[in-house]
């Protein structure tokens, strides 16, 4: 299908020890943001609660980076808590920044259900709430919602997988509690069901985390499962399932797909270890935040939903995203 350089092949066993290193260490961060920005904020400075799903992943690092610099250009202050992708330590948290007076709520949601009842709470004592990434389940509890077209990416990456495969037997691996994961697949499955040829073997629930796919990979390896294409509905999950792969020399073999466009993701296209990604703009994403953010303390209205554009990266293209960073 494609030559994998082996020089590459060696790096990424490199790369993957080093995650499973930084896995294994991670700690729950809960934490007021480390940057001290007392001299620049403001006599009456706003509170912006801030709480991304996890922090295990560069992308909300990314989008925070545009929120946070313009929280500090404004001179208000922040609180940022970290739920490690625990729905209910994420419910706790946002309460406890509920009880410090946040006059806005940041938040991409664990589980897109369980967290209504807090942002009805929220709500209710009148903080604005700017939803980013993935969606809840009642829109109408928040003031606005700003996403990658989550759908469009996982229906763009199908409509590219099936013009490489006129046959194929595919293992998808899911998040189904993120709304976000949910539609990327769904984007996917709409695209390439009931193509003659195309048949849906598995699908793997790996919580988009490296951790997580490699072993729910080599489990279905283990286990008999006949497949040449894994859809992934983020780049964590691939870097993972290439793992496990790779392991088994079955790399040669089997197509991966996935969704994000991460520094790893696009290395991996380039060394020829992974066919392609939607690239989402976790810069553009949080810019919007930015503006959201203070049109609604201004007291503006604000789109209640905005769709970002998503972009497919293959092998033909990657050079001219750049492989060391996000877009």
């Amino acid at each position: 299908m494609r030559k994998i350089k082996e020089k590459y092949r060696k790096l990424f066993w490199v790369f993957l020890a080093l995650v499973n290193l930084a896995v294994v260490g991670t700690v729950v961060s809960i934490h007021i943001s480390g940057k001290d920005y007392s001299v620049t904020q403001k006599e009456n400075a706003r509170l912006i609660g801030l709480s991304y799903m996890t922090m295990n992943n560069a992308f909300y690092k990314i989008m925070s980076e545009e929120i946070n610099a313009r929280i500090e250009a404004e001179g208000d202050r922040m609180v940022m808590r970290d739920p490690a992708l625990n729905a209910e330590r994420q419910i706790t948290q946002i309460e406890e920044m509920l009880s410090m007076g946040i006059d806005v709520l940041v938040v991409t949601p664990v589980d897109s259900e369980k967290i209504v009842d807090v942002l009805r709470k929220a709500k209710e004592q009148g903080v604005r709430i700017v939803v980013l990434d993935t969606g809840v389940a009642d829109r109408e509890v928040v003031d606005c919602t700003i996403t990658s077209d989550n759908y469009g990416a996982g229906a763009m990456v199908g409509s590219y997988f099936l013009k490489q495969h006129k046959k194929a037997r595919v293992v998808v691996m899911t998040h189904q509690v993120a709304q976000s994961g949910r539609d990327r697949v769904q984007g996917f499955l709409d695209t390439v069901e009931g193509q003659p040829g195309i048949e849906i073997v598995k699908t793997i629930e790996c919580e988009g985390q490296t951790e997580i796919a490699m072993p729910g990979m080599q489990e279905a390896i283990a286990g008999g499962t006949d497949f040449d294409t894994v859809f992934c509905l983020n780049d964590l999950a691939a870097v993972g399932v290439i793992a496990a792969l790779e392991e088994k020399d079955m790399l040669d073999t089997v197509d991966v797909y996935g969704v994000d466009g991460s520094p790893d993701a696009k290395a991996l296209i380039h060394e020829g270890m992974m066919e392609a990604t939607a690239v989402q703009f976790p810069s553009q994403i949080g810019g919007k935040a930015a503006d959201a953010i203070y049109r609604l303390l201004d007291g503006d209205s604000v789109e209640k939903m905005t769709l970002v554009p998503v972009k497919l990266i293959d092998g033909e293209n990657v050079e001219a995203f750049g492989t060391d960073r996000w877009q």
